[in-house]
């Protein structure tokens, strides 16, 4: 019998746990490669989990509303063609398979379920099979587009790209980078949260926290107690960025058809902020500094629902206004109708949250771990200012908005998150207000 194991995927770098809220299919239905299993739920994406496989479903191992580990196999899939034969041992006719395709099958099964523990893909046993016959290394298949569901590896794109191999030579063997562990692993575990004892009266109303709620309010306390937190604040002078915004919005939707906020203008500042001070994109592993080779901010957004989720604008240091607008416009409506992907949560390497949208002018944010800072931006207001001229100082009207940075103080000191703070509100000060579309 040849059996293939659904794990429960890891959804995000610091998540450790999934919640299953739904099942598509019962024990006994058969299932086609893509087809979707089960839906899964974490505080930052809820996700839709296809079969990696075609088969029949022999085992559900959780339940709706079962808290899983990532890694767990959550269902066992008996591969399409292969007999179960574990209810019975009489001596009845056997379908014959050659010992050959057995072992294949057995060891393809195993080494599909290591290296989707490690990678954002699936791949099926029939993909890996035909990489391992092809001599396709994992770093090779890594980089094959896919044009499945989820940009998964399909038959098709395997066959195509082993036609095309030969006509170029095949990409060097990369290392795998080593990745970090989860920051909440590295420390001694936390101590144990105490409750605090709160009466409740008559007249009082007692509202159960969501489960995204539940799952934020245990994040951000375990950032508090993995992080010592130290928040420095600047004002920023943005009137060169308000005034080209209010200029250029019109055309920049006629040409892009995209609507343009502050929010593109403010990441880019901070994309070459944090090229200049790679210790701020950065983990803590231990006694191990993780210096960040990718540029990948996350922007708070706010759900209908009142909670928080952190979708990721990946490679912003590499991208123009308009793609970092393209970017920001589609995360943040995708995050409100509930349609991001695992991918879009993932990676972030820095994370800023946009405090003035709610008219408030200052905050001092929590750390998204494994991070090892936030930056919150205000209210943008009109304030008087002094403004140096050739003939003197004078008074004026100027575009206002606070920086506020939290950063980890077990390696961001005050001299490296000062200058690095300071260095996005020179940027944004500087803003070209004759900037071309």
């Amino acid at each position: 019998m040849s059996t293939f194991e659904i794990l429960m995927p890891k959804m995000g770098e610091s998540v450790e746990e999934a919640t299953i809220t739904k099942w598509f299919v019962s024990e006994g239905d058969t299932v086609q490669e893509d087809d979707v299993l089960l839906e899964i739920a974490t505080d930052k994406v809820d996700s839709e989990i296809p079969s990696p496989v075609a088969g029949t479903v022999k085992e559900i191992k959780y339940q709706v509303d079962d808290v899983v580990a990532v890694g767990l196999p959550v269902a066992v899939i008996l591969l399409e063609g292969a007999e179960d034969t574990t209810e019975t041992t009489e001596a009845a006719p056997a379908v014959e398979i050659p010992t050959a395709e057995v072992t294949v099958s057995t060891s393809v099964s195993s080494d599909i379920q290591s290296i989707n523990a490690e990678s954002d893909r699936f791949y099926s046993p029939l993909v890996r099979n035909m990489a391992k016959t092809e001599g396709i290394t994992a770093d090779e298949l890594e980089k094959i587009a896919g044009s499945g569901k989820d940009g998964r590896v399909t038959k098709k794109d395997m066959q195509d790209y082993i036609a095309n191999r030969g006509q170029a030579s095949a990409p060097a063997p990369v290392a795998k980078p080593v990745q970090a562990a989860p920051v909440a692993s590295s420390p001694a575990p936390a101590p144990k949260e105490h409750k605090v004892h709160v009466s409740v009266s008559a007249q009082d109303e007692i509202v159960e926290m969501g489960r995204m709620r539940k799952m934020i309010a245990d994040h951000m306390v375990m950032s508090k107690q993995v992080s010592p937190h130290v928040t420095s604040v600047v004002e920023a002078d943005v009137t060169n960025m308000v005034l080209w915004r209010t200029k250029m919005k019109d055309a920049f939707q006629k040409k892009y058809g995209e609507k343009i906020t502050y929010m593109p203008i403010i990441t880019e500042a901070v994309a070459r902020a944090l090229r200049d001070f790679p210790g701020v994109n950065a983990s803590v592993d231990g006694d191990n500094i993780i210096l960040r080779k990718d540029v990948n901010v996350g922007m708070a957004v706010s759900l209908p629902s009142g909670d928080l989720i952190v979708p990721v604008i990946k490679q912003a240091d590499q991208k123009n206004l308009v793609g970092l607008t393209g970017d920001v416009n589609r995360l943040a409506n995708d995050a409100r109708a509930n349609k991001l992907s695992p991918d879009d949560i993932q990676g972030g390497t820095f994370t800023i949250t946009n405090f003035g949208s709610f008219k408030n002018i200052i905050g001092t944010p929590i750390i998204n771990q494994p991070q090892v800072a936030i930056l919150a931006t205000g209210s943008i207001e009109k304030k008087p200012a002094v403004i140096e001229t050739p003939t003197g100082d004078v008074i004026g009207i100027r575009q206002k908005m606070f920086l506020s940075l939290s950063y980890d103080h077990r390696i961001v000191d005050g001299a490296l998150g000062g200058a690095f703070l300071r260095r996005i509100a020179d940027y944004l000060e500087a803003f070209d207000i004759d900037r071309e579309i």
